[in-house]
C-alpha cells in the first residue's frame, strides 16, 4: 500500500494555520502550472471503474496522471510514484505549508 501525504498549514504560526489552503487559492496556484489541470471527478480504471467526486488538480508526469486532492483546507496526494515527493515539497514550499505523512 502506498503512503499518503498531506500538504497543510495546520502547524504554521502567525495565523496561517487557521486559514488553511482555500480551494480558490489552489485554483489560482495550479492555474500557473502548465502540467496541472483541474477536474471535479477523478476516475480510476482497472478491473472495475470508480469515479470519485471532489476537487482534484491532476499532475501530468510522463504518461501518468497523479491527483492532488484539495479537501477541507489541505491537499492530499499518494506517494505511489517517487516523482511525487519533490513535486509535493515544491508545492508545499510555494504555498507556505508543511508536508505530513498519513
Amino acid at each position: 500500500m502506498s503512503k499518503r501525504y498531506r500538504i497543510t498549514r495546520q502547524f504554521k504560526e502567525n495565523g496561517t494555520a487557521e486559514q488553511g489552503i482555500s480551494l480558490e487559492e489552489c485554483r489560482q496556484y495550479f492555474s500557473t502550472k502548465p502540467d496541472f489541470a483541474y477536474t471535479s471527478v477523478f476516475t480510476v480504471t482497472g478491473a472495475t471503474t470508480m469515479s470519485i467526486e471532489g476537487d482534484f488538480f491532476m499532475w501530468s508526469c510522463g504518461d501518468s496522471k497523479i491527483p492532488f486532492r484539495h479537501y477541507q483546507g489541505d491537499i492530499y496526494v499518494s506517494g505511489s510514484n517517487e516523482a511525487v515527493i519533490p513535486k509535493m515539497m515544491e508545492i508545499a514550499g510555494e504555498l507556505d505549508a508543511d508536508v505530513l505523512e498519513g
